[in-house]
């Protein structure tokens, strides 16, 4: 479990921490042919950036951002927790950090997508799979996200 004291959620990243992004985009399936371009322009474009950073070393270890209209609608995006940190809590205080978030406690509706095995860790913050008749559509250029 991560010591509180140890991180910090920081809302903001450094260029040596969208480095360490990156990095961690590589290691995925689903994020590793993003380039340090494309990056750059996603972290400008993004409402709201959850960095989770040590304390002592100024490391990205965990990261998740937000797109919302602060009212009806927020989409929590790209959560990722670095392999090295996992099991530690981080992905809990992404989680809490983003439910509790002064721009999303107002905002009616909070989705976001992931993969059958993340259902129940998400379930702790009241997502759920039942959408009424919703389904996800996808429209992409990403041959890795289109089976």
């Amino acid at each position: 479990m991560n010591d509180d004291n140890d991180c910090e959620v920081r809302h903001r990243l450094s260029p040596a921490q969208t480095d360490e992004l990156l990095r961690l985009y590589a290691a995925e399936w689903w994020s590793a042919g993003r380039t340090a371009t494309d990056v750059a322009r996603m972290l400008r474009s993004s409402d709201l950036l959850f960095a989770v950073v040590e304390r002592r070393s100024d490391t990205l270890v965990a990261f998740a951002r937000v797109l919302t209209d602060s009212t009806y609608l927020a989409l929590v995006l790209d959560v990722i927790v670095a392999p090295s940190h996992r099991e530690r809590g981080l992905g809990r205080l992404l989680m809490e950090s983003i439910c509790s978030h002064r721009t999303l406690r107002a905002v009616t509706s909070i989705e976001l997508v992931c993969q059958p095995e993340l259902v129940p860790f998400y379930r702790k913050w009241g997502f759920s799979e039942r959408v009424g008749r919703s389904q996800l559509l996808r429209r992409t250029s990403d041959p890795t996200l289109a089976p």
